[in-house]
């Protein structure tokens, strides 16, 4: 009777977990197509940015633009310093999300240590940074307080100071570490160079019917630090959706094991039961001949 107590306990504690996965699954889903709206959303105005930025560069404005210079290596007397966005979760509970990012993120750093340069860490989201701080490694900026729903003033308030910083020649790259929303299925981690901003391999200056005013070079002044804060943002959007993936991933095949094991735990409660029940009527048939014999 111990052991049959002990399954109905086990059957009712699985019984409870598989709805709170399952809870958390539909609320992950929820969240899921709000994420994946700003994320449609995002994507043709970055491209738009990006094509306009194509259009207008030609190699003589580039070496106007400290955004778009190329920084001599640290052993050549160029800047040391090297700056790393690391964008995870507040939460947890959404399988390898957040340590697949923090993968991502020390590959990152192994790369630009061996090529001489000093990195600062920028952590947005409690997961990268409690990894981080369990490693002793000092973060240059903390973020929590932006959770899966960043607005474009988060992203400016960010990239604002890197941006001087590398305008300044102080920095000699900028990286951000984000996972791709590819579906809800498929998140991988990415590095993003967002600067200096990358040479458009198409620029041969304005192929477009453009009426430019007052020039080109007046407008890349104003759409290049615009370009820089819209990658932030845009990864920032796609790392909040993957992480709702990533969570209803996860807390289907969670819900989908409970199931397999409550299934498995009530077959073993039915055998047992029903073979105690067998012992019980063998004891009182073995009872009743014994009185009539």
């Amino acid at each position: 009777m111990a052991k049959s107590r002990q399954l109905k306990g086990r059957i009712r504690s699985v019984q409870n977990t598989r709805k709170i996965t399952k809870t958390m699954e539909l609320v992950a889903t929820s969240k899921l197509k709000r994420a994946q709206d700003r994320v449609i959303a995002a994507r043709p105005y970055a491209e738009a940015l990006r094509q306009v930025i194509a259009d207008l560069f030609t190699p003589d404005l580039a070496d106007r633009f400290p955004l778009l210079r190329q920084p001599a290596p640290p052993a050549k007397g160029g800047p040391s310093r090297a700056a790393l966005i690391l964008l995870t979760s507040n939460r947890g509970l959404a399988g390898g999300f957040n340590s697949n990012l923090i993968k991502e993120a020390r590959r990152r750093i192994e790369t630009l240590e061996q090529q001489g340069h000093t990195v600062e860490l920028f952590g947005v989201g409690k997961k990268g940074i409690g990894f981080f701080k369990y490693l002793g490694r000092k973060m240059a900026l903390e973020r929590t307080d932006i959770g899966d729903r960043p607005k474009a003033e988060h992203a400016g308030e960010i990239a604002e100071p890197l941006i001087e910083a590398f305008a300044a020649g102080q920095l000699a790259s900028v990286d951000l570490i984000q996972a791709r929303f590819i579906s809800a299925l498929q998140t991988p981690p990415a590095t993003i160079r967002i600067l200096p901003v990358e040479t458009p391999a198409e620029g041969k200056g304005v192929s477009r019917n453009y009426i430019l005013a007052p020039n080109a070079e007046a407008i890349l002044e104003r759409l290049l630090p615009l370009y820089v804060r819209n990658a932030v943002y845009r990864g920032m959007v796609e790392t909040a959706a993957a992480e709702h993936g990533a969570r209803r991933t996860a807390m289907k095949n969670a819900t989908d094991n409970a199931g397999d094991i409550l299934e498995l735990l009530k077959r073993t409660y039915n055998r047992q039961r029903q073979a105690q029940i067998t012992q019980e009527i063998a004891e009182i048939v073995g009872g009743a001949a014994a009185l009539q014999g």
